[in-house]
């Protein structure tokens, strides 16, 4: 299971925001690509990256950032974040991202997602994010009709990289993520899954690496200290 630290940018920093919520922002570093250089350091091979720019505004936002980052070279970058037109997937690809995350447009306009799927197979990762059983968009200031189950099962059938489950209600709590609704979801599908969300400390990894996730988003926890990445990756193996 593969531990993938999180780095969120808003106006070029690494921040949280508590449950998705752009007024609840907790403000880490000021230099994201150094917060990179010590998760390389620390053992991680990816890095998650979320443009909370772009998510609100449609469109990749915080890209010279991004692009310090992959200009590294020591991480594979994985990057979501208003990704709503094939220029942005290929400004981003362009830029050394490893793989791109689609969540808004994938719910709204699903021929488009599947389109860009098939023009970049293996590059893209689905954004699942849930609020209980149904799907949430943009930014997660919206909710749609859509169950999590059922957008899965469709999404399953195309050349995904991954697809990552976030419950918006665990994310940055520190509560623990939602095992349940994350076996649930790995069950159903062949794309691997990686599961986001309420990760506090190593007992949450230990309960994930069982339940066959391909891997974690982490953030908050490594932030505040409540778990070490080194930590994680042991729990992992």
């Amino acid at each position: 299971m593969e531990i993938i630290p999180a780095i969120d940018l808003r106006n070029g920093k690494c921040v949280r925001l508590i449950q998705g919520q752009y007024d609840k922002q907790i403000t880490y570093k000021d230099d994201p690509a150094e917060q990179a250089r010590e998760f390389h350091a620390d053992g991680a091979r990816w890095l998650h990256v979320v443009d909370l720019d772009g998510a609100k505004a449609g469109r990749p936002v915080n890209t010279e950032t991004i692009a310090r980052i992959a200009k590294l070279g020591l991480l594979k970058v994985e990057v979501g974040g208003g990704l709503r037109d094939e220029d942005s997937i290929q400004q981003l690809l362009d830029l050394g991202v490893t793989r791109v995350i689609i969540g808004t447009k994938a719910v709204s306009d699903f021929v488009w997602f599947t389109q860009m799927a098939e023009k970049f197979p293996g590059k893209v990762v689905l954004g699942l994010d849930a609020r209980g059983a149904m799907v949430a968009t943009h930014g997660w200031l919206e909710e749609s009709t859509q169950s999590v189950l059922k957008f899965a099962a469709e999404a399953d059938k195309l050349p995904l990289a991954a697809i990552i489950y976030t419950d918006i209600a665990k994310d940055g709590m520190l509560i623990g993520p939602n095992i349940e609704r994350t076996k649930e979801l790995a069950d159903a599908v062949e794309t691997p899954v990686i599961a986001s969300g309420g990760v506090k400390e190593v007992a949450d990894i230990r309960n994930l690496n069982p339940i066959g996730v391909a891997g974690v988003v982490v953030g908050r926890s490594l932030y505040e200290g409540t778990l070490t990445l080194k930590d994680a990756l042991a729990a992992a193996t």
